[in-house]
């Protein structure tokens, strides 16, 4: 016993020389970091070397690796503290947000794995700062989103959530969860945002700010300075040549040209990048020092006729008369319409012929796109408001009774949108007075019940579609386009179609409403927007067709005797009298 117990005392006194030994080597640590935390593992290091390192024989002491057991993995480090961190992940997989435990290979292919194989994610790394996300790679990447809320709701960072099932075959070792702080950043567009905020009833609060940004700028002249620092510092980060101010002045009547609105730019510098490094491209070739307006302007010519085989193709078509268009002479029911294609970023403009028939009967408006199931839904809109302004045009003590057909010659593809809905009108109105309608001219804009002419899109491409046409047959003078009043400050046209208008050759015609706009396409007086037309206007001559068209769907005197006491408010109308076509307009 005495032995035992001395045993005992000895053991208890190397045990306590040497672990005031090794705490006398630890102080430095102590004293100099006063975490908490390092000081629990200093003191799980400390106690681990007495209970387990001190009666290991001198002939194993070799096989240990000290540093490997009591090692430190320094995961993350903010060197600056200066500053906040700003941590942007291009590929925010699960395992690049969350991080990992890398495994190492042992004998006979056995996967091991321990502290040293933690690796930070990018949520760890912006701990304390920011973590910028594209909104879409999140969401494509199987459990990323449900890891992100989670760590952002809870504030804790699980390097091996339960989603990493197949992971935790390697890994022997789990870390502990690390409270973490720090602010995400989701870049997206609208749709993806509103998608988000219906889908995830916790997304408000995960993401309370909403900050929009706006693809278009003011053009004022401090938009104008914003201009030539983003060209500035494109040429001094990639070593292009200098910027001469007529290049930074071509770039910006550029950003105006793809803005497309009355003084406003394009906020998508990265078009206005491209064309100025293929601008500074073609400047090298020609050895000049600096790049210039005019090689904008190629950089601008090369990028649309590498896009424009379609255009091309349809130009082609229309050359060698595949593809009917008229440019000169006048037509009965027939109408030039503006389209436009897009390529890419770019787009173009195109005629299109739309024609119309009318005759008695009591079939009303036929939409032969919509009938074929080619017409979308703006263009079925459209087309059914061309119903209600035609009510409002006819304002007959009558039905309106006639069947009347309208459709997008040679097009043998989906049409939508409503900027023909005006020159679907006039075509109309044109073939139900049987007065002609000018084929060098040619029409875009959409239009309400009440005849107001409105505001289109691509109204640029859609000028120079119709110019190049007329230019391939050959420029008249009396060409040109009508064109909505509010899309006047929108015109940014080529300067070869500038200068066409300005010496006469063609023409731009901004009219306020259908009015306007059926005098300009026939050449003769519409009528007020009154609704009592004078005798030998256009509106008049319709008013009176329509009374003709329906007095020959009577079918006997009898009915006609009746319907006329109708008219003077004596006997109910005959329900036979106004035609209804399923999906179509009633008239």
């Amino acid at each position: 016993d005495a032995y035992r117990s001395g045993k005992d005392q000895m053991v208890e006194l190397r045990a306590s020389l040497a672990s005031a030994l090794v705490r006398d080597l630890a102080k430095p640590i102590f004293e100099k970091f006063e975490s908490t935390a390092v000081s629990t593992f200093l003191e799980e290091v400390i106690e681990d070397a007495i209970e387990n390192r001190l009666d290991v024989p001198e002939e194993e002491e070799g096989g240990h690796d000290l540093s490997e057991l009591y090692g430190v993995n320094v995961v993350l480090t903010h060197k600056d503290t200066s500053s906040k961190p700003v941590v942007s992940e291009p590929s925010p997989s699960l395992i690049n947000l969350l991080g990992t435990v890398e495994p190492k290979f042992g004998p006979g292919g056995m996967a091991l794995s321990d502290y040293r194989g933690i690796r930070a994610g990018a949520l760890l790394n912006a701990d304390r700062g920011y973590l910028i996300l594209d909104a879409n790679d999140v969401l494509t990447e199987p459990g990323a989103w449900k890891a992100l809320t989670r760590t952002i709701r809870n504030g804790l960072l699980e390097i091996v959530p339960p989603e990493l099932g197949w992971m935790r075959q390697h890994v022997v070792i789990q870390p502990e969860p690390i409270q973490i702080d720090l602010r995400v950043i989701l870049i997206g567009d609208v749709q993806t945002y509103y998608m988000l905020d219906h889908a995830d009833p916790d997304f408000r609060e995960h993401f309370k700010l909403l900050a929009d940004f706006d693809h278009e700028l003011e053009r004022t002249e401090e938009a104008q300075r914003q201009y030539s620092r983003v060209v500035a510092g494109i040429a001094r980060s990639e070593n292009l040549p200098p910027f001469h101010r007529t290049a930074v002045a071509e770039l910006i009547e550029h950003g105006a040209r793809i803005a497309a609105r009355q003084k406003k730019l394009t906020a998508r510098f990265g078009r206005i990048a491209d064309l100025a490094r293929e601008a500074a491209f073609l400047a090298r070739s020609e050895k000049s020092k600096t790049v210039t307006g005019e090689h904008i302007l190629s950089a601008i010519a090369r990028t649309k006729h590498r896009a424009a085989l379609p255009s091309r193709k349809f130009q082609q078509l229309v050359a060698n008369k595949t593809i009917l268009v008229e440019t000169q002479g006048e037509r009965v029911g027939q109408i030039n319409g503006l389209a436009v294609l897009n390529s890419g970023p770019l787009t173009y403009g195109f005629p299109a012929r739309i024609t119309a028939t009318i005759g008695p009967g009591q079939a009303g408006l036929i939409n032969i796109e919509g009938r074929a199931n080619m017409s979308g839904a703006i263009h079925t809109k459209g087309f059914h408001i061309i119903g209600g302004l035609l009510r409002h045009l006819l304002r007959n003590n009558h039905p309106l009774a006639f069947s009347a057909s309208i459709a997008f010659e040679q097009s043998y593809g989906g049409i939508d949108g409503d900027s023909a809905s005006g020159a679907e009108v006039v075509c109309l109105i044109s073939a139900l007075t049987q007065i002609p309608i000018k084929q060098s001219m040619a029409m875009t804009g959409a239009i309400d019940q009440h005849g107001n002419v409105e505001a289109i899109g691509g109204v640029n491409e859609k000028i120079e579609g119709f110019f190049d046409a007329c230019n391939h047959f050959g420029l008249t003078g009396e060409q040109g386009v009508v064109i909505p009043v509010s899309n006047q400050g929108d015109l940014m046209l080529r300067q070869d179609v500038a200068d066409a208008c300005a010496s006469g050759q063609f023409h731009v015609y901004a009219v306020a409403n259908i009015y306007e706009a059926m005098e300009v396409m026939t050449g003769v007086p519409a009528g007020g927007p009154g609704g009592e037309y004078t005798a030998g206007t256009l509106l008049a001559t319709a008013v009176d067709q329509a009374r003709e068209y329906w007095e020959k769907t009577l079918t006997s005197p009898a009915q006609m005797t009746s319907i006329e006491a109708t008219a003077q408010g004596n006997v109910p109308l005959p329900t036979n009298i106004a035609g209804r076509v399923e999906g179509e307009s009633e008239v």
